[in-house]
């Protein structure tokens, strides 16, 4: 930070005003922006209006997503910012690896590249820079308390590149540049995780503050409970990972569908799988959703190929779910309880011995203005009262 003011100290008087408006921006404005594109615009603007000339910038930075490893946007002069996902698979760090990002973040150190001058095998960028008409490129690392580490890259087409001054004045503003950047990538990253584990609702009540044990939320709604059949005696031999695999492959029936349909999943459970439709009026279109998902789910699993096969058992309830948190001292899990909750868990439980892959209850079946077939009131564990419960079509 000393570096950096002695280098705004240093700026020509003419570049001093442009270097604070833009660090007054990253420090303010840009911390409380929704839409991080709109950033890296103004942040683009702000650079060129101090008097470097900015034809490209972007902004990488690392993600806590199940499906992406980082993000990526773009700024060009003339067409705006654009984002990317680099997706999580087995070639993920491949490209990564001949980046200039693998070098800062190894070094440290700025990556400045005068391309007329490089070689086109030195990054996998450099032919497309050089095919663009670019003739300077600086990456610089931004490294941050979490352990994640991003970057932001800068390039011209200006026939002299960046002159000294112009790469003073970015090393000038870059820590505010960085800071800004690392505000926004923490809080994404707080609230993807938590999406990951704890589902979208939980996710916003949690950070919204919901955070103390004993607080409670009723959302009406459609339940589904999903369970495989025969899952411990299918993976009574299996290795860890090939149970997982097994499981997952389950999960990629029933969870698409659900998410497809507007549903939320709360809770994988081994292998149940607990979600919810939230309802609106009087739920008939809520169920008709959630009817959907559920048929949808189960022609997926009847569509599979690979081995070994399996059978899944879905439920469908309407009625209340409660969010709230549950544990003890510092330990808390935000989960969902209820009646209903159980209701649905113990239909789900009743495929297996009804042979019968999709169960409704009575409030759902009526709802929905399903027909179904009536296998009788049943004894469920746990709830007081017999529910009669209906075998419906899965097609």
């Amino acid at each position: 930070m000393t570096h950096a003011l002695d280098l705004l100290l240093h700026l020509p008087p003419d570049r001093l005003p442009g270097a604070l408006r833009l660090i007054s921006y990253m420090l303010g404005e840009a911390r409380a922006a929704a839409d991080a594109d709109t950033v890296l615009t103004r942040m683009s603007e702000l650079i060129r209006a101090g008097g470097v000339p900015l034809d490209r910038a972007t902004s990488i930075v690392p993600l806590l997503h199940a499906e992406a490893v980082a993000s990526a946007r773009f700024w060009e002069r003339g067409k705006g910012a654009r984002s990317y996902l680099f997706p999580y698979n087995a070639e993920s760090g491949q490209g990564y690896a001949h980046s200039p990002a693998a070098d800062v973040h190894k070094t440290g150190e700025w990556v400045v590249l005068w391309l007329p001058d490089t070689p086109d095998g030195r990054y996998g960028i450099v032919p497309e820079l050089k095919a663009d008409g670019y003739t300077h490129y600086i990456m610089a690392p931004v490294f941050m308390r979490s352990g994640m580490a991003g970057t932001f890259s800068f390039a011209t087409r200006a026939a002299d590149g960046f002159p000294a001054d112009d790469i003073r004045f970015l090393r000038a503003v870059f820590p505010a540049l960085s800071a800004c950047q690392e505000i926004l990538t923490t809080a994404r990253a707080m609230q993807e995780a938590l999406r990951i584990y704890v589902g979208e609702e939980p996710q916003r009540r949690i950070i919204s503050g919901d955070v103390h044990r004993g607080e409670v939320m009723h959302i009406r709604s459609a339940i589904l409970f999903a369970d495989m059949r025969r899952f411990t005696e299918l993976t009574a031999g299996m290795t860890a990972e090939q149970a997982t695999g097994l499981l997952n492959a389950y999960y990629d029936c029933i969870v698409p569908p659900v998410e497809g349909a507007g549903g939320e999943v709360l809770k994988l459970i081994g292998d149940g799988i607990l979600a919810i439709f939230r309802a609106e009026e009087d739920g008939e279109q809520t169920c008709a959703r959630a009817l959907a998902a559920a048929r949808e789910g189960l022609a997926r699993v009847a569509a599979r190929t690979d081995q070994p096969q399996f059978g899944v058992g879905i439920a469908l309830h309407f009625g209340e779910v409660a969010f709230g948190n549950v544990g003890s001292g510092m330990r808390l899990d935000y989960t969902v309880i209820g009646r209903d909750v159980n209701l649905a868990a113990r239909v789900a439980a009743l495929c297996g011995a009804m042979d019968a892959p999709l169960l409704v209850s009575a409030e759902f079946r009526q709802r929905a203005r399903l027909k179904g077939h009536s296998l009788g009131k049943q004894a469920l564990k746990g709830l007081q009262e017999q529910e009669e419960v209906f075998a419906v079509s899965t097609s």
